[in-house]
């Protein structure tokens, strides 16, 4: 598949510069950065965008990710591998990124099982990471970015 154009934020300069800060932000909010990366790459398995998976895997993998859980992740209800903390904002990610599934996709049990985890910045910066993560997947396959393509 050939991509369509260049991704938009990239093309607009000040789109991506706002991004960039939401991430700075986003990773300033005391989450380990190994959960931010399980919450990447499940939003994207849902999304099925293949070069925010591929990105997704080669940035965990950087960050000390290992092979086992990252071939767990689409599984992670049924796989020991994972924190209870990964659990929960594994089951963030699938609701949020599912909204038309469910009337009320991110029920209270789902965000009181987050919030027993993270404090207020941290659940922001979960629901943020998979905020930016639906954005940069709708972006990607809108435009059909390709995976291994850098974003330049």
């Amino acid at each position: 598949m050939t991509a369509r154009m260049k991704n938009p934020a990239v093309i607009l300069p000040d789109a991506m510069a706002g991004i960039q800060n939401i991430y700075k932000a986003m990773y300033k909010g005391g989450v380990p950065q190994a959960t931010l990366e399980l919450v990447h790459l499940r939003v994207s398995q849902i999304n099925g965008c293949s070069a925010c998976i591929y990105g997704g895997i080669d940035s965990a993998k950087k960050n000390g990710e290992t092979d086992e859980r990252l071939h767990q992740v689409a599984a992670w209800r049924e796989s020991e591998l994972f924190t209870g903390a990964e659990r929960a904002a594994l089951a963030m990610a699938e609701a949020a990124t599912r909204l038309a599934d469910h009337p009320n996709a991110v029920s209270d049990e789902i965000w009181d099982e987050a919030a027993d985890h993270f404090d207020e910045t941290q659940l922001a910066a979960v629901v943020l990471m998979i905020s930016l993560t639906n954005l940069f997947n709708r972006l990607n396959t809108t435009v059909r970015a390709t995976a291994g393509a850098t974003w330049s």
